[in-house]
């Protein structure tokens, strides 16, 4: 492979990392998701290279590992707000109490939402 043809590699995995920077940082996780396909094909096209600028690779390699963490701290927000949806439907279905001796008691909350009124 030319150095041509490697530094074009390079620079379309750079303009694709800064691409998916920006997706992550502005919530886009679809179009984070229709640049995954790219991004692993220039890192397979990458991987078959004899020569290569080390420099370069150690920039994008910091650029890879920032885009993880950037990741993994979107997918963490995912998973909590996944938990904290589940808690507020088990609180709509239920209702906790402790009695007086400190025993936790649930009530199941009627599905069809009606109040008995008593005189």
């Amino acid at each position: 492979m030319t150095l041509q043809k490697s530094n074009e590699l390079f620079d379309a995995l750079d303009d694709l990392l800064e691409d998916e920077r920006t997706a992550l940082l502005t919530g886009d996780l679809e179009k984070v998701g229709h640049l995954f396909d790219r991004k692993e094909s220039l890192v397979e096209e990458l991987s078959q290279l004899e020569r290569f600028e080390t420099v370069a690779l150690h920039e994008l390699q910091g650029k890879m590992k920032r885009n993880q963490a950037l990741l993994d701290s979107a997918l963490e927000g995912i998973r909590a707000v996944a938990g904290r949806l589940s808690e507020l439907r088990r609180v709509r279905n239920s209702l906790d109490t402790y009695d007086s001796n400190g025993a936790k008691r649930s009530i199941e909350i009627a599905k069809d939402g009606a109040v008995e009124k008593r005189a």
